[in-house]
């Protein structure tokens, strides 16, 4: 556990020249304000005053003024910059003046639901797989252009995109996040980055932070990093594969564990998984958040739009891993909608708040869909349940879904719905190359 002691000793032992406070606004962008770490005593006692008025889904004018409040526990150096230029970093939440959570903040919703699943006794924990591409730069330029390297699934690929991830672990692991493994993905110049089971804040937080450190370590080799979903029409998409589990408060246990069971899951876990099928269709506005995401789901069985779940079957929205015999506190649910342009925290929020209505609904769970029956009757495929195909389509979904809705709060939920629907309508009014080239000529 960090203390306040430990962050001043750092600071004087380490030369740290500024101290960088991150928060995010609803769209998941890091926000960042720079201060002397002169300053870091004010900071930790009372906290930094920022104008939240120009803040994606902040506040109006007259409610502009926001405390940022720095989380103590993540204090990390960024290790990027020049030791005369040392700077560290804190995730903050957001405080009104008056000393209260702010309701627009994703860090403090996500909290919230935390504390909701604490008071069923559980304890959510996360791990998501990041994808990622790395593009050729040109002179100059950060605009992509041609994938870094051709390698596909699980090549050694080249000598450079082999460095580069390992440089990129190393970063990762000097700002204390684990990584289980690195591998090239099946795209050209498409790779992924395994981060560590953890408490799902700490998850969220991970993912900011490396979102940022892999575009930094990118740019610094003359490369562009995109989590983008799909950057290239004739590629792959990028996803954020999200595994989870509830664990028993007091004593740790993983609660969705049922050794002998045909999955391996406990009635617990059947219910979370029946409240997440549930509410996909309402969640996929904010697990998969941009225009860009639907040209992702659907293109291949990595990227599922059938809301169903499975074993072995890697086309079902949640897939249970196999967990060897002696692993079983190891269960987890795999959810592979989600893409890793999403904000973490609203993402894992509506992943819990899901779950936690199929606990206290106890909604019973369809049976499992296996590749097997998948592929030998069309029929049954045709009537299942299927993802948004849009995001305007993901948005009306969303807008009735009560219960995610109730979990995002009506601040952040309809500033969500609105800043999304802004964006699906302007892309929906412009005139693309693709339409000036069939139709110009022809009609």
């Amino acid at each position: 556990m960090t203390t306040r002691e430990d962050i001043l000793s750092a600071i004087s032992d380490q030369q740290i020249q500024f101290i960088d406070l991150w928060f995010t606004d609803i769209t998941g962008l890091v926000k960042s304000v720079t201060l002397p770490s002169s300053e870091i005593q004010t900071v930790l006692d009372h906290g930094a005053h920022v104008d939240g008025s120009s803040i994606e889904g902040f506040a109006r004018v007259a409610e502009s003024d926001m405390t940022l409040i720095p989380d103590i526990e993540t204090f990390a150096v960024l290790p990027w910059d020049p030791p005369e230029e040392r700077t560290a970093r804190l995730i903050c939440t957001v405080h009104t003046v008056q000393g209260e959570p702010f309701i627009g903040d994703p860090r403090t919703v996500l909290t919230r639901m935390i504390e909701q699943a604490a008071g069923m006794g559980f304890h959510y924990k996360t791990g998501m797989e990041l994808e990622f591409f790395l593009f050729q730069t040109s002179e100059g330029g950060d605009k992509p252009l041609l994938p870094q390297d051709n390698a596909g699934y699980f090549d050694m690929s080249t000598g450079q995109s082999q460095a580069i991830r390992r440089r990129m672990l190393a970063t990762l692991s000097d700002l204390n996040i684990q990584v289980e493994s690195t591998h090239h993905e099946i795209g050209s110049g498409q790779h992924e980055i395994d981060l560590r089971f953890d408490s799902a804040l700490a998850s969220a937080d991970k993912v900011l932070t490396s979102r940022v450190a892999l575009k930094t370590i990118a740019q610094r080799q003359g490369l562009y990093c995109t989590f983008m979903p799909r950057p290239v029409e004739d590629l792959p998409g990028s996803g954020m594969h999200t595994h989870q589990s509830l664990h028993a408060l007091q004593t740790d246990d993983n609660v969705f564990a049922q050794p002998g069971d045909e999955y391996g899951l406990s009635e617990v876990a059947r219910h979370f998984l029946a409240g997440q099928l549930y509410h996909a269709r309402g969640m996929a506005a904010v697990l998969a958040p941009l225009v860009n995401s639907y040209k992702r789901l659907g293109t291949s069985f990595e990227a599922p739009v059938y809301v169903t779940w499975a074993h072995i079957n890697r086309g079902a929205l949640i897939r249970v891993p196999h967990i060897a015999r002696g692993r079983e506190t190891h269960t987890r649910l795999e959810l592979r909608c989600p893409d890793p342009s999403s904000n973490p925290y609203l993402a894992s929020t509506v992943m819990l708040a899901a779950g936690l209505d199929g606990i206290r609904q106890r909604m019973q769970l369809p049976a499992a869909l296996e590749e097997t029956l998948f592929q030998q009757d069309p029929s049954r495929r045709r009537r299942l349940e299927v993802l948004p195909t849009s995001l305007g389509e993901a948005l009306d979904a969303l807008a009735q879904d009560e219960v995610i809705l109730t979990a995002l709060g009506p601040f952040i939920s309809d500033r969500y719905l609105a800043a999304k629907r802004q964006e699906f309508d302007a892309y929906n009014r412009q005139v693309t190359p693709w339409e000036l080239e069939r139709y110009l000529n022809h009609y």
